[in-house]
């Protein structure tokens, strides 16, 4: 009675200490001969726009951005008082807070990833609003 005993709690034991052992090969094999992944999938935006450079961007209201009236940022409605930013070029509306959020973080268009040409900041205008 005392061998089956022993083999019943033995070789159970060794079954899972053999495929632990198996198990931590294989993870020492893949972290030695897999390619390392250095850069993110999507590589990250460079510098936003500066405050002087958000400040140069058109300000309207939302009954003047015609029949798109969602921000693609927060993805509400602009309503008709708000104010709210147009970019240059492609003209796309947002809310002046979230475009301001955005743009300094990421000098492109949310909507159609036109980014921001830098020859509209040389201007020595501001924005009259």
């Amino acid at each position: 009675m005392m061998p089956s005993l022993f083999l019943a709690l033995f070789l159970p034991c060794a079954g899972m200490s053999v495929v632990f052992v198996i198990y931590m090969c294989l993870l020492w094999y893949a972290a030695r001969h897999l390619p390392e992944i250095t850069s993110p999938v999507k590589p990250t935006a460079g510098n936003g726009l500066s405050a002087a450079e958000l400040d140069k961007l058109p300000r309207t209201t939302g009954k003047e951005l015609g029949l798109t009236t969602e921000c693609a940022v927060c993805l509400e409605d602009i309503e008709a008082e708000q104010p709210a930013r147009v970019v240059p070029g492609c003209n796309h509306g947002f809310h002046l807070q979230c475009a301001d959020m955005w743009f300094s973080r990421n000098p492109v268009c949310p909507v159609c990833r036109n980014k921001l040409e830098p020859g509209f900041f040389r201007s020595g205008e501001t924005n009259p609003c």
